[in-house]
């Protein structure tokens, strides 16, 4: 068996309702290495955090190829597994979808997030038109013969505020789960969703291992945990942290130095 493909089974395994694999997303090959120093057992990309490293708006606007150079060198910077965040799978139709996950295999990943919205307006695509594409990105993992994990993200809690949030949405995003799962999908990722109420219903009736995006409005992890979440990312959250962090330490330098001219 293939180093990959051991990983692929590891990362599969860690995905446990109740004990969630905790993901800290990162965004190249530094930030890779300081996730896995602090005990990260897997790494996940967050494609809004790698587009805005390399200078791109998220939406599919960063090149494939370079996405893709940029996750072997994460894949080259750690023994960990890594998952890509591949957006909507940056294919037109599902054959090219397949081409793209057959690329990021080959990159080194052992699976992705593949989301239902549209990349130009973030609208929701038909369901069949998503099943069509997981199915694509599935067919692609057995051709290589690697248990990628298939992460399918559905964009319904981003279609409108959290106030609008109820179980009528919470029934849409089911009804995507069961069609994903059918099509080959592993987890069901409902970015946007922090209603401690109606995740416990989601996860509850999920035919999915259900991932949810921590934010400041998200219950703890504890409490996700409690809820039977199987995975908790953490989105773009890490790279702004670590911005402001940037920026505040480059202001402080800068406002130490501001009396060079005065005392000269």
């Amino acid at each position: 068996m293939s180093n990959q493909f051991l990983q692929a089974q590891t990362f599969r395994s860690l995905h446990v309702p109740g004990r969630p694999l905790v993901l800290f997303n990162v965004w190249d090959a530094g930030s890779a290495k300081a996730v896995a120093a602090a005990g990260a057992k897997a790494l996940a990309t967050g494609s809004w955090s790698v587009a805005a490293a390399h200078g791109f708006t998220d939406g599919e606007q960063m090149p494939l190829d370079l996405c893709l150079a940029n996750l072997q060198r994460i894949v080259r910077a750690t023994d960990l597994p890594v998952t890509i965040d591949l957006e909507s799978g940056y294919g037109a139709d599902p054959e090219a979808v397949g081409v793209t996950m057959t690329q990021a295999l080959q990159a080194g990943a052992i699976g992705c997030n593949i989301e239902d919205s549209l990349p130009e307006n973030g609208l929701l695509r038909e369901r069949a038109d998503q099943a069509a594409r997981l199915r694509a990105a599935r067919a692609a993992a057995d051709a290589l013969g690697i248990p990628a994990f298939l992460n399918a993200r559905t964009d319904v809690f981003f279609q409108s505020g959290p106030e609008q949030h109820d179980e009528a949405m919470v029934e849409a995003a089911l009804e995507r789960g069961r069609v994903y799962a059918e099509a080959g999908a592993d987890g069901l990722f409902v970015p946007g969703l922090a209603h401690e109420r109606l995740i416990g219903i989601l996860v509850e009736r999920s035919p999915l291992p259900v991932n949810i995006m921590a934010s400041g409005t998200t219950p703890s992890a504890l409490k996700l945990a409690e809820l039977g979440v199987a995975r908790i990312s953490h989105g773009p959250g890490p790279y702004r942290l670590a911005m402001r962090i940037l920026e505040n330490a480059a202001r402080d330098v800068f406002k130490e130095t501001e009396g060079f001219a005065a005392a000269s």
